[in-house]
């Protein structure tokens, strides 16, 4: 038998038939109970024997048998692992179940204004024993954290020209684009959706100075490269500067719903692009717990159920 570290390997099979034989005082009797004959007994004790360095570990007597002195040594041995087995297969079967274990997960901005909050809410109600941590972030960022192994998976979009090949990818929805200026503006009057060159002329409020890799690459696809006048990152701040007419933003369908009544929301047409796609990403090859594929499958219910236009919407 190979040993490591100078223990033997013990099969668990021998240990559980010791414990029966020790347990019932026969081999008869054991066998009953495992529902082995008790040739098959016999042998794994004699195994066990072996391993052990050949002493034996039961005294045969005439009706049954009683253990030996190193028969006596082994039984809470045995008996520790057994009851750590058991315990590590109720976890196992927690996890299993998703009924517990833990689930980190990360989502960019505008996912968290409705597409997460639904999904969380679903499935903390149907898995309260798993430990769920999340984190907020742009996608690049998200997914260095998902290779890195500090996320299980990550809610991405499209947006950010990140290398999304090398993720298994769980389509959740392909997202339209809407345009804010404030309430009075001449657009919104004119109640219409737009492109985008319409307000090539406007000044713009982003996340960042530069349109590539934002949503304003489909500025850059209309044919113009939108003047950045003002770099804000939240988006009640950018909604802030629209209604005090100091320019305007593109503001995806996630965050639609939430934005404030003193500022329209106009669809873009860019019918030579496709929508912005949102996906829940997950490392190839880095299996993903049942609480993961639950939370998964809560992200595309909300998703079915997350409106695409707020109540400010021209259409």
């Amino acid at each position: 038998m190979p040993e490591s570290h100078g223990f033997p390997d013990l099969s668990t099979v021998w240990l559980r038939a010791f414990l029966e034989v020790a347990r019932h005082g026969s081999f008869t009797v054991a066998a009953r109970t495992l529902g082995w004959t008790q040739s098959a007994v016999s042998r794994q004790i004699s195994s066990l024997e072996g391993a052990l360095g050949g002493g034996p570990l039961f005294d045969r007597l005439p009706r049954g048998v009683r253990l030996t002195e190193a028969g006596r040594v082994l039984v809470p041995h045995a008996e520790a692992v057994g009851a750590a087995l058991l315990g590590a297969g109720r976890e196992l079967a927690v996890l299993r179940e998703a009924a517990g274990g833990r689930l980190r997960f990360g989502a960019f901005a505008s996912a968290d204004a409705g597409l997460v909050p639904q999904a969380l809410a679903a499935f903390r109600s149907r898995h309260p024993g798993v430990h769920v941590s999340r984190e907020e972030g742009f996608t690049p960022v998200l997914l260095e954290r998902l290779t890195a192994g500090h996320l299980d998976l990550a809610v991405v979009s499209t947006t950010g020209r990140a290398p999304l090949e090398a993720y298994a990818l769980h389509h959740l929805l392909d997202e339209s684009l809407y345009v804010a200026v404030p309430a009075d503006h001449p657009l919104a009057l004119k109640g219409r959706p737009v492109r985008l060159g319409q307000l090539a002329d406007a000044d713009w409020i982003s996340g960042s100075s530069r349109p590539e890799g934002t949503l304003l690459d489909a500025a850059l696809r209309q044919g113009f490269r939108p003047r950045v006048a003002h770099v804000v990152g939240e988006w009640t701040a950018k909604q802030g500067y629209v209604a005090a007419d100091l320019g305007v933003t593109l503001v995806p369908a996630l965050a639609a719903a939430s934005v404030r009544p003193d500022v329209a929301l106009l669809p873009v047409l860019d019918e030579g692009a496709p929508a912005r796609a949102v996906y829940a990403a997950t490392m190839r090859g880095r299996s993903l717990t049942p609480g993961g594929e639950a939370f998964v499958g809560a992200l595309r219910e909300a998703a079915g159920r997350v409106g695409t236009a707020g109540p400010n919407t021209v259409l």
